[in-house]
């Protein structure tokens, strides 16, 4: 399969500060004591993907990156890291890494991408229909507090969440519309000549855009080049496509759009709904039986893959996304973690060491080298490598990273402590984030905060 692959990995990002740092970027961010790139990475090579470019935004991150990279997955993958400068976008991303993009096909995959879909099934759904873009999109993912604490950071509140507004064919297989971002929240317009022409149109609000997609490379680095101004692939890409499909300007294997204004006979519209005992048609099969002497209006495909209900599927894009990816690949979806459960489903190292009267609870890991004192308890959180904890500590629904220092007496809720960090004797912490190599004093509480080194 003529596919190159892209991983969009990114490097830093405001949504995730103070978990990350210019020592630890967002692709090294840890789930389940893994980098999260790490869980793309399997993904593709499970699905024989080997041969990648991961883009990673600014120099520092790119060589932190390529060195995990090189140790972990040498003769396993051959990978090509690539920096771009910060900011430019998913769309300037691509830009900037166009001249290694060689093949018919393009598969780009966020980086943040934790999941179990197989690219593969994206893939094949692309070649198959012929399509200029597929895109993959799952159920939207459960988010926010458990019922017996929340699941950290400082916007705990349940709120209403803007997902994707998306329009599909009878079929489900082709996107006839799609409204992102800021027009989630605007009353919801469609254009009275897509509805003519395709008949039939469903609207859906419960999918999400799992940044997984497959590209007609030709006709990616054609609008890349003709819109100077696009800056994401979702947001402005993605959507452009969507919008012309019914009015194609873009180059399909070498040949110029049709035009507009000719001579040339153009056929009426059909809209003619399938009946009960009729397969449904997409509006692309009416093209093939436009009547004789007329000419059919040049369109383009743009197609989704829809994963099955079962499949887990979450972007690590912010904290709550962070906190929430990580209870679930500890918990529902524990076969992603790459690590083998005990009987009493949680994973603690062999060289970790618990105190006497301390309890490790279901869903729960405890990495490598880390000691826990006397009577701790540890329920539904992920403990990194080479912690030390003190007594009598209680963490609920949290994470700690690797290094963490917490002393006696100290209760953790809801909450992320990032490496490094040490809490002193009988802090409280309740859905707080605390940055890398920050010192929280004695007897302190703290709730909602975000504590970081200035």
């Amino acid at each position: 399969m003529d596919f190159q692959v892209v991983v969009l990995a990114g490097g830093a990002s405001a949504s995730l500060v103070p978990l990350i740092s210019k020592e630890l970027p967002k692709p090294l961010l840890p789930v389940a004591n893994r980098p999260v790139l790490s869980y793309v990475l399997d993904l593709l090579e499970s699905n024989n993907l080997k041969d990648l470019i991961v883009v990673v935004e600014g120099e520092d991150a790119a060589l932190r990156v390529g060195s995990w990279i090189s140790s972990a997955y040498v003769d396993r993958l051959r990978v090509e890291v690539a920096a771009v400068p910060e900011d430019i976008g998913t769309a300037g991303a691509i830009r900037a890494i166009a001249h290694y993009l060689t093949a018919n096909d393009i598969l780009i995959v966020s980086g943040d991408l934790v999941c179990d879909v197989p690219p593969g099934a994206v893939a094949a759904a692309h070649r198959r229909h012929d399509a200029v873009v597929t895109s993959l999109l799952c159920s939207v993912p459960v988010s926010g507090p458990l019922e017996s604490g929340s699941s950290g950071g400082k916007d705990k509140a349940k709120k209403p969440r803007r997902y994707n507004i998306i329009g599909l064919d009878a079929t489900s297989q082709f996107l006839l519309f799609v409204a992102t971002g800021a027009e989630v929240k605007k009353d919801v317009r469609v254009q009275k000549g897509l509805l003519h022409a395709v008949g039939k149109m469903e609207i859906r609000s419960d999918l999400m855009d799992a940044h997984l997609y497959a590209f007609k490379r030709s006709v990616l680095i054609e609008v890349l080049d003709q819109m100077e101004t696009f800056q994401s692939i979702k947001l402005d890409v993605l959507p452009y496509l969507v919008r012309t499909q019914l009015r194609s300007q873009i180059l399909l294997n070498g040949s110029p759009p049709a035009e507009e204004n000719g001579h040339e006979k153009v056929a009426p519209q059909i809209n003619q709904l399938p009946g009960p005992n009729t397969k449904a048609l997409s509006f692309h099969d009416h093209s093939a039986s436009w009547p004789s002497g007329f000419t059919a209006p040049k369109t383009h495909k743009c197609c989704v893959y829809i994963a099955e209900k079962s499949k887990y599927c979450a972007r690590l894009n912010n904290i709550q996304a962070f906190s929430d990816i990580n209870r679930d690949v500890i918990g529902e979806a524990s076969h992603l973690s790459g690590y083998s459960f005990s009987t009493h489903n949680n994973v603690i190292h062999p060289s970790a060491e618990l105190g006497s009267k301390t309890t490790v609870g279901p869903q729960c890991m405890l990495g490598e080298g880390s000691q826990l004192g006397d009577k701790c308890s540890i329920k539904r959180s992920v403990i990194g490598r080479h912690c030390r904890i003190g007594s009598n500590v209680k963490i609920v629904n949290s994470v700690v990273m690797n290094h963490a220092t917490i002393g006696d007496g100290c209760s953790i809720q809801g909450s992320v402590i990032c490496g490094n960090v040490q809490l002193q004797e009988r802090v409280v912490l309740k859905d707080c984030e605390v940055g890398a190599g920050y010192v929280v004093t004695a007897g302190s509480e703290y709730k909602g905060e975000s504590l970081a080194r200035r």
